[in-house]
Protein backbone atom coordinates (compact mmCIF):
# COMPACT_ATOMS: atom_id res chain seq x y z
CA UNK A 1 0.00 0.00 0.00
CA UNK A 2 2.85 2.41 0.90
CA UNK A 3 6.33 1.83 -0.48
CA UNK A 4 9.26 4.09 0.45
CA UNK A 5 12.60 3.53 -1.27
CA UNK A 6 15.88 5.33 -0.48
CA UNK A 7 14.09 8.48 0.63
CA UNK A 8 16.44 11.42 1.20
CA UNK A 9 15.79 15.08 1.95
CA UNK A 10 18.44 17.78 2.14
CA UNK A 11 18.11 21.38 3.24
CA UNK A 12 21.36 22.86 1.97
CA UNK A 13 24.11 21.02 3.80
CA UNK A 14 21.69 19.61 6.37
CA UNK A 15 20.56 16.02 5.78
CA UNK A 16 17.08 15.80 7.33
CA UNK A 17 16.12 12.36 5.98
CA UNK A 18 18.87 9.87 5.20
CA UNK A 19 18.08 7.07 2.74
CA UNK A 20 14.92 5.70 4.39
CA UNK A 21 13.31 2.54 3.01
CA UNK A 22 10.22 0.83 4.41
CA UNK A 23 6.78 -0.37 3.42
CA UNK A 24 3.37 -0.37 5.07
CA UNK A 25 0.98 -3.12 4.12
CA UNK A 26 -2.74 -2.88 3.52
CA UNK A 27 -4.70 -2.86 6.78
CA UNK A 28 -1.60 -2.24 8.90
CA UNK A 29 -1.34 0.44 11.60
CA UNK A 30 2.25 1.71 11.71
CA UNK A 31 3.55 3.78 14.60
CA UNK A 32 6.10 6.35 13.41
CA UNK A 33 8.32 7.64 16.22
CA UNK A 34 11.28 9.95 16.53
CA UNK A 35 12.58 12.75 18.78
CA UNK A 36 12.26 16.37 17.72
CA UNK A 37 14.53 17.05 14.77
CA UNK A 38 14.84 13.38 13.80
CA UNK A 39 13.20 13.87 10.39
CA UNK A 40 9.82 12.41 11.30
CA UNK A 41 7.68 15.38 10.26
CA UNK A 42 9.74 15.87 7.09
CA UNK A 43 9.16 12.23 6.14
CA UNK A 44 5.42 12.49 6.75
CA UNK A 45 5.22 15.68 4.69
CA UNK A 46 6.99 13.93 1.80
CA UNK A 47 4.65 10.93 2.08
CA UNK A 48 1.63 13.21 1.78
CA UNK A 49 3.04 15.33 -1.06
CA UNK A 50 3.52 18.52 0.95
CA UNK A 51 7.28 18.35 0.35
CA UNK A 52 9.36 16.91 -2.46
CA UNK A 53 12.26 14.59 -1.74
CA UNK A 54 15.85 15.19 -2.80
CA UNK A 55 16.22 11.52 -3.74
CA UNK A 56 14.21 8.33 -3.58
CA UNK A 57 10.61 7.38 -4.30
CA UNK A 58 7.30 7.17 -2.45
CA UNK A 59 4.49 5.06 -3.89
CA UNK A 60 0.97 5.33 -2.47
CA UNK A 61 -1.55 2.69 -3.56
CA UNK A 62 0.51 2.06 -6.69
CA UNK A 63 1.01 5.75 -7.59
CA UNK A 64 4.32 7.63 -7.36
CA UNK A 65 3.80 10.76 -5.25
CA UNK A 66 5.88 12.86 -7.68
CA UNK A 67 4.95 11.27 -11.01
CA UNK A 68 1.23 10.89 -10.27
CA UNK A 69 0.57 13.39 -7.46
CA UNK A 70 -3.19 13.72 -7.93
CA UNK A 71 -3.80 9.97 -7.95
CA UNK A 72 -1.48 9.41 -4.97
CA UNK A 73 -2.92 12.25 -2.90
CA UNK A 74 -6.48 11.14 -3.58
CA UNK A 75 -5.60 7.92 -1.72
CA UNK A 76 -4.47 9.80 1.41
CA UNK A 77 -6.36 11.32 4.30
CA UNK A 78 -3.97 13.55 6.25
CA UNK A 79 -4.29 15.00 9.73
CA UNK A 80 -1.24 17.20 10.38
CA UNK A 81 -0.22 18.18 13.91
CA UNK A 82 -1.88 21.57 13.34
CA UNK A 83 -5.22 20.78 11.62
CA UNK A 84 -5.77 22.88 8.44
CA UNK A 85 -8.91 24.66 9.62
CA UNK A 86 -10.61 27.85 8.45
CA UNK A 87 -11.67 29.39 11.74
CA UNK A 88 -14.29 31.74 10.30
CA UNK A 89 -16.24 28.86 8.76
CA UNK A 90 -18.78 26.73 10.54
CA UNK A 91 -18.02 23.03 10.81
CA UNK A 92 -20.64 22.37 8.11
CA UNK A 93 -19.17 24.98 5.76
CA UNK A 94 -15.66 23.67 6.29
CA UNK A 95 -16.53 20.01 5.67
CA UNK A 96 -18.56 21.01 2.60
CA UNK A 97 -15.51 22.92 1.36
CA UNK A 98 -13.20 19.92 1.86
CA UNK A 99 -15.78 17.63 0.23
CA UNK A 100 -15.70 19.82 -2.90
CA UNK A 101 -11.92 20.25 -2.76
CA UNK A 102 -11.43 16.48 -2.78
CA UNK A 103 -13.99 16.14 -5.59
CA UNK A 104 -15.76 13.52 -3.53
CA UNK A 105 -18.45 11.57 -5.40
CA UNK A 106 -20.28 10.09 -2.42
CA UNK A 107 -23.72 11.28 -1.35
CA UNK A 108 -22.73 14.50 0.43
CA UNK A 109 -25.34 14.54 3.18
CA UNK A 110 -25.04 10.86 4.05
CA UNK A 111 -21.22 10.79 3.89
CA UNK A 112 -20.65 13.87 6.05
CA UNK A 113 -23.31 12.76 8.53
CA UNK A 114 -21.53 9.42 8.96
CA UNK A 115 -18.16 11.12 9.52
CA UNK A 116 -19.67 13.55 12.04
CA UNK A 117 -21.22 10.62 13.88
CA UNK A 118 -17.87 8.81 14.01
CA UNK A 119 -16.11 11.92 15.32
CA UNK A 120 -19.02 12.89 17.61
CA UNK A 121 -19.25 16.45 16.29
CA UNK A 122 -22.92 16.44 15.24
CA UNK A 123 -23.89 18.92 17.96
CA UNK A 124 -21.28 21.49 16.85
CA UNK A 125 -22.05 21.10 13.13
CA UNK A 126 -23.37 24.66 12.77
CA UNK A 127 -20.94 26.39 15.10
CA UNK A 128 -18.00 28.55 14.03
CA UNK A 129 -14.73 26.64 14.26
CA UNK A 130 -13.05 29.54 16.06
CA UNK A 131 -15.53 29.13 18.91
CA UNK A 132 -14.73 25.44 19.41
CA UNK A 133 -12.40 24.04 22.06
CA UNK A 134 -9.01 22.69 21.01
CA UNK A 135 -10.31 19.15 21.38
CA UNK A 136 -13.26 19.74 19.04
CA UNK A 137 -11.02 21.50 16.52
CA UNK A 138 -8.87 18.37 16.55
CA UNK A 139 -11.96 16.26 15.88
CA UNK A 140 -12.96 18.48 12.95
CA UNK A 141 -9.43 18.12 11.57
CA UNK A 142 -9.72 14.35 11.87
CA UNK A 143 -13.11 14.50 10.13
CA UNK A 144 -11.66 16.23 7.07
CA UNK A 145 -9.04 13.47 6.76
CA UNK A 146 -11.84 10.89 6.51
CA UNK A 147 -13.73 12.63 3.70
CA UNK A 148 -13.68 10.51 0.56
CA UNK A 149 -12.93 7.34 2.55
CA UNK A 150 -9.23 7.28 1.51
CA UNK A 151 -7.46 3.89 1.81
CA UNK A 152 -4.43 5.51 3.52
CA UNK A 153 -4.61 7.66 6.66
CA UNK A 154 -1.62 9.65 7.91
CA UNK A 155 -2.27 10.93 11.44
CA UNK A 156 0.17 13.26 13.18
CA UNK A 157 -0.59 13.58 16.91
CA UNK A 158 -4.33 12.84 16.48
CA UNK A 159 -5.18 13.02 20.20
CA UNK A 160 -3.58 16.40 20.96
CA UNK A 161 -5.94 18.53 23.04
CA UNK A 162 -8.36 15.71 23.86
CA UNK A 163 -9.38 14.74 27.39
CA UNK A 164 -8.69 11.20 28.66
CA UNK A 165 -12.14 9.87 27.69
CA UNK A 166 -11.85 11.38 24.21
CA UNK A 167 -8.35 9.91 23.81
CA UNK A 168 -9.71 6.42 24.50
CA UNK A 169 -12.50 6.98 21.96
CA UNK A 170 -10.05 8.13 19.26
CA UNK A 171 -7.72 5.19 19.94
CA UNK A 172 -10.65 2.81 19.51
CA UNK A 173 -11.64 4.63 16.32
CA UNK A 174 -8.11 4.29 14.90
CA UNK A 175 -8.05 0.57 15.71
CA UNK A 176 -11.38 0.14 13.90
CA UNK A 177 -10.21 2.23 10.94
CA UNK A 178 -7.15 -0.02 10.72
CA UNK A 179 -9.43 -2.90 9.73
CA UNK A 180 -10.22 -1.19 6.42
CA UNK A 181 -7.44 1.41 6.01
CA UNK A 182 -3.66 1.57 6.07
CA UNK A 183 -2.69 3.94 8.89
CA UNK A 184 0.53 5.76 9.75
CA UNK A 185 0.27 7.18 13.26
CA UNK A 186 2.74 9.58 14.81
CA UNK A 187 2.48 10.41 18.49
CA UNK A 188 4.66 11.44 21.41
CA UNK A 189 2.43 9.37 23.69
CA UNK A 190 4.28 6.08 23.54
CA UNK A 191 1.57 4.19 25.42
CA UNK A 192 -0.77 5.23 22.62
CA UNK A 193 1.54 3.81 19.96
CA UNK A 194 1.93 0.57 21.91
CA UNK A 195 -1.84 0.22 22.41
CA UNK A 196 -2.87 0.95 18.82
CA UNK A 197 -0.10 0.00 16.39
CA UNK A 198 0.75 -3.33 14.77
CA UNK A 199 4.31 -2.26 14.03
CA UNK A 200 6.66 0.54 15.06
CA UNK A 201 9.36 2.45 13.21
CA UNK A 202 11.73 4.65 15.21
CA UNK A 203 13.92 7.14 13.38
CA UNK A 204 16.81 9.21 14.70
CA UNK A 205 19.04 11.65 12.83
CA UNK A 206 17.07 10.89 9.67
CA UNK A 207 17.71 7.13 9.79
CA UNK A 208 15.61 4.14 10.81
CA UNK A 209 16.99 2.70 14.06
CA UNK A 210 14.18 0.20 14.74
CA UNK A 211 11.42 -1.45 12.72
CA UNK A 212 9.39 -4.21 14.39
CA UNK A 213 6.49 -4.94 16.71
CA UNK A 214 6.56 -3.55 20.26
CA UNK A 215 6.81 -7.08 21.68
CA UNK A 216 9.70 -8.01 19.38
CA UNK A 217 11.59 -4.82 20.22
CA UNK A 218 11.16 -5.47 23.94
CA UNK A 219 12.39 -9.04 23.53
CA UNK A 220 15.33 -7.90 21.38
CA UNK A 221 16.61 -5.23 23.74
CA UNK A 222 15.73 -6.62 27.17
CA UNK A 223 18.34 -8.76 28.85
CA UNK A 224 16.13 -9.30 31.92
CA UNK A 225 13.35 -11.81 31.13
CA UNK A 226 12.18 -12.20 34.73
CA UNK A 227 8.66 -11.76 36.01
CA UNK A 228 8.14 -10.21 39.44
CA UNK A 229 5.28 -11.82 41.36
CA UNK A 230 3.63 -10.69 44.58
CA UNK A 231 1.93 -13.56 46.36
CA UNK A 232 0.07 -13.76 49.68
CA UNK A 233 0.60 -16.88 51.78
CA UNK A 234 3.21 -19.03 53.47
CA UNK A 235 6.66 -18.09 52.18
CA UNK A 236 8.23 -21.55 52.34
CA UNK A 237 5.28 -23.30 50.71
CA UNK A 238 5.06 -20.69 47.95
CA UNK A 239 8.80 -20.99 47.29
CA UNK A 240 8.43 -24.76 47.01
CA UNK A 241 5.54 -24.42 44.54
CA UNK A 242 7.45 -21.93 42.39
CA UNK A 243 10.66 -23.97 42.42
CA UNK A 244 8.85 -27.02 41.03
CA UNK A 245 6.69 -25.11 38.54
CA UNK A 246 7.10 -26.22 34.92
CA UNK A 247 8.78 -23.54 32.84
CA UNK A 248 10.49 -21.75 35.75
CA UNK A 249 14.30 -21.87 35.64
CA UNK A 250 15.08 -19.92 38.83
CA UNK A 251 13.27 -18.42 41.83
CA UNK A 252 14.51 -15.65 44.12
CA UNK A 253 12.46 -14.36 47.06
CA UNK A 254 12.83 -10.63 47.78
CA UNK A 255 11.16 -10.89 51.14
CA UNK A 256 7.96 -9.60 52.70
CA UNK A 257 6.73 -6.43 50.98
CA UNK A 258 3.56 -6.08 53.05
CA UNK A 259 2.08 -8.18 55.83
CA UNK A 260 1.83 -11.77 54.61
CA UNK A 261 2.78 -10.81 51.03
CA UNK A 262 6.09 -11.83 49.47
CA UNK A 263 7.78 -10.81 46.23
CA UNK A 264 9.50 -13.33 43.97
CA UNK A 265 11.65 -12.96 40.86
CA UNK A 266 10.86 -15.79 38.44
CA UNK A 267 13.27 -16.61 35.62
CA UNK A 268 11.53 -18.43 32.74
CA UNK A 269 13.07 -21.24 30.76
CA UNK A 270 13.78 -20.25 27.15
CA UNK A 271 10.60 -19.59 25.22
CA UNK A 272 8.27 -20.72 28.03
CA UNK A 273 5.22 -18.69 29.13
CA UNK A 274 4.34 -20.06 32.56
CA UNK A 275 1.77 -17.43 33.61
CA UNK A 276 -1.29 -19.66 33.32
CA UNK A 277 0.47 -22.54 35.07
CA UNK A 278 1.53 -20.16 37.84
CA UNK A 279 -2.00 -18.87 38.35
CA UNK A 280 -3.46 -22.40 38.41
CA UNK A 281 -0.87 -23.71 40.89
CA UNK A 282 -1.37 -20.82 43.30
CA UNK A 283 -5.19 -20.92 43.03
CA UNK A 284 -5.14 -24.65 43.83
CA UNK A 285 -3.35 -23.87 47.11
CA UNK A 286 -5.51 -20.82 47.84
CA UNK A 287 -2.62 -18.34 47.57
CA UNK A 288 -3.70 -15.03 45.94
CA UNK A 289 -1.50 -13.69 43.14
CA UNK A 290 -1.62 -9.95 43.87
CA UNK A 291 0.70 -8.72 41.15
CA UNK A 292 2.72 -9.89 38.16
CA UNK A 293 4.95 -7.57 36.13
CA UNK A 294 7.60 -7.99 33.49
CA UNK A 295 11.14 -6.74 33.93
CA UNK A 296 11.56 -6.30 30.16
CA UNK A 297 12.22 -2.80 28.84
CA UNK A 298 9.21 -0.65 28.06
CA UNK A 299 8.77 1.04 24.68
CA UNK A 300 9.64 4.32 26.37
CA UNK A 301 12.93 2.92 27.68
CA UNK A 302 13.76 1.45 24.26
CA UNK A 303 12.93 4.74 22.53
CA UNK A 304 15.14 6.74 24.89
CA UNK A 305 18.02 4.29 24.56
CA UNK A 306 17.87 4.15 20.77
CA UNK A 307 17.61 7.90 20.28
CA UNK A 308 20.48 8.48 22.70
CA UNK A 309 22.53 5.95 20.70
CA UNK A 310 23.00 3.55 23.62
CA UNK A 311 21.71 0.52 21.73
CA UNK A 312 22.46 -0.88 18.27
CA UNK A 313 19.80 -0.40 15.63
CA UNK A 314 17.56 -3.31 14.66
CA UNK A 315 15.22 -3.59 11.72
CA UNK A 316 12.85 -6.26 10.63
CA UNK A 317 10.91 -5.94 7.42
CA UNK A 318 7.73 -6.91 9.16
CA UNK A 319 4.31 -7.31 7.73
CA UNK A 320 0.98 -7.03 9.39
CA UNK A 321 0.97 -8.51 12.88
CA UNK A 322 -2.50 -8.50 14.31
Amino acid sequence: MIQVQNLTKRYGSHLAVDNLSFQVNEGEILGFLGPNGAGKSTTMNILTGYLSSSEGTVTINGHDILEEPNEAKSSIGYLPEQPPLYLDMTVREYLDFVFDLKKCTFNRKKHLAEICRLMKIEHVYNRLIKNLSKGYRQRVGFAQALIGNPPVLVLDEPTVGLDPNQIIEIRTLIKNLGKHHTVILSSHILQEIEAVCDRIIIINDGKIVADDTAAALSEKYSSDRRLMARIAGDEKRITDILTHLNGVADVVCYGEKEEGVFEYALEPQDGVDFRRTLFTALAKEGYPLLGLRSMEMSLEEIFISLTREQLPAVTHKGGKSK
